[in-house]
């Protein structure tokens, strides 16, 4: 039983996982409130940083371009390094007729 879990059931199932491990990724990255709610002045995630730069008067618009792309980049570097997972776990659900 072991060993059709592992040769035949674990191998199907690998872009299933990936997916749901880019989705959770992304999906603790970009969490703002949770961060806002329980961080302190000093440790702030990206996000609240971001959040926290926007000004009033004058907005400092090249700053938060480079923030929000350094905010970005470890989500990007993920889609495009687990992609052709992704893509096999988007369509590992999918009718086909």
């Amino acid at each position: 039983m072991l060993g059709i879990y592992r040769w035949i059931l674990f191998p199907i199932s690998i872009p299933s996982f990936v997916v749901v491990l880019i989705w959770q990724f992304t999906s603790a990255w970009n969490d703002f409130l949770f961060a806002v709610v329980l961080t302190g002045n000093r440790s702030w995630p990206i996000t609240v940083a971001l959040n926290n730069m926007a000004g009033s008067q004058i907005i400092a618009w090249n700053v938060q371009m480079a923030g929000s792309l350094l905010a970005a980049l470890p989500t990007l570097l993920v889609y495009i390094f687990l992609g052709r997972y992704f893509l096999r776990g988007l369509l590992a659900g999918s009718l086909k007729g």
